[in-house]
């Protein structure tokens, strides 16, 4: 086994796709596929399974891709280390429901980068997009959350795919409208009160569940609905059309502007944003760093960071 097979089961695993990958990589693909067929007679493993339509990692395939990049990390290091190389291009993916701290943290994490090189990836995308990503390892790390509607699902989804959740903080609803709505300067607001504003929500395409939606109440009937595939989209709709979205509160004037504040919803619901990754692998150094500072930043916008049990 050497770093160079890790490297390119790591690239195979990114691009979902031998081919793809060896035209990342500069090599022929039955140079690819041969290197990888020796790894794994050599560990007596299966690491992809191969269709029609590309490849997959196998269950052991995940828990080695963890492995793998633990040693290509540690391996960057010593070269840095011993023979006064530069890091090697550093590399990370994130998939996350539309949240803004969420990529206020990615900001943070590439600022405070110090690789000459690096490769990362912010996915902001449907739910079940993103478990997909984080359970095939296509992202390390998704950001979504749990209510008391959609928990059984979503923890009966999330370890089908061997994935945990663990807990970040816990906001109560607000409401994201145009600070020129006449609801903005209540202290709060009702859904009665919001009856015949237009209600924005994000698509969720083939998978439209209530149990894989953004936000909370799902299941309520609105007499406006206007359903958007992106945040950008959202935020003009809410200003342009005097609409409304369900969300935690939090805002980000530097990424959102200052046309929208939030407004508490006078609803009992509570709602857990969190992280998920897989079970079968460690996360990167890079990772980690991003799951930190995320933390820095919810408790700079005064929510607690919610200590409990990651939850299965």
């Amino acid at each position: 086994m050497t770093l160079q097979q890790l490297r390119y089961i790591i690239e195979i695993a990114r691009y979902g796709s031998i081919n793809e990958a060896a035209k990342k990589l500069f090599i022929t693909q039955p140079s690819l596929s041969t290197a990888v067929k020796e790894l794994e007679a050599e560990l007596d493993i299966t690491i992809f399974l191969r269709s029609s339509k590309g490849v997959a990692l196998s269950a052991e395939g995940i828990e080695f891709v963890g492995y793998a990049r633990q040693v290509l990390e540690q391996s960057a290091l010593l070269e840095q280390r011993y023979r006064h190389k530069k890091l090697t291009k550093n590399l990370c993916s994130i998939s996350t429901q539309h949240y803004a701290f969420a990529v206020n943290a990615f900001v943070n994490l590439i600022k405070n980068n110090h690789t000459d090189e690096y490769e990362f990836t912010l996915r902001e995308t449907r739910t079940h997009d993103i478990i997909t990503d984080v359970a095939t390892l296509k992202s390390e790390i998704g950001i979504i959350y749990l209510n008391e509607f959609n928990q059984k699902v979503m923890q009966r989804i999330l370890r089908e795919h061997h994935l945990t959740f663990t807990p970040l903080f816990q906001a109560n609803p607000h409401v994201f409208i145009s600070k020129n709505n006449p609801l903005a300067k209540q202290s709060c607001v009702t859904l009665n009160e919001l009856a015949d504003y237009p209600y924005l929500s994000f698509e969720q395409g083939h998978y439209n569940s209530f149990y894989f939606s953004e936000e909370i109440l799902s299941t309520v009937y609105h007499k406006k609905s206007i359903f958007v595939s992106d945040r950008a989209t959202l935020f003009n709709l809410l200003i342009g059309l005097n609409g409304y979205t369900i969300s935690t509160g939090v805002l980000n004037s530097d990424l959102n502007g200052s046309e929208i504040v939030a407004v508490p919803l006078a609803v009992s619901e509570k709602i857990l944003v969190g992280w998920i990754a897989t079970s079968k692998a460690q996360l990167s150094q890079t990772a980690k760093q991003y799951i930190d500072e995320l933390e820095r930043l919810i408790m700079q916008y005064g929510f607690t960071i919610v200590s409990l049990e990651p939850a299965n």
